[in-house]
């Protein structure tokens, strides 16, 4: 699943970083957090390769 802005696919790097031991779980924030603990090493992979070009910086909650 593709990220859909900027924010999600930086979250979902902080995550796999987390995650494949290269940062501290700690130093991780509430999305990338809860990201981290639900999703899997391949789908937040999948996630955070998603290219930038032409995505919002965030998206709204409705």
């Amino acid at each position: 699943m593709p990220a859909k802005s900027k924010a999600q696919q930086m979250a979902a790097g902080a995550a796999l970083a987390a995650k494949r031991g290269e940062k501290k779980k700690s130093e991780l924030k509430e999305a990338s957090k809860s990201m981290e603990k639900s999703m899997t090493e391949k789908e937040l992979e999948e996630m955070a390769s998603t290219k930038r070009k032409g995505k919002k910086e965030h998206v709204s909650k409705s």
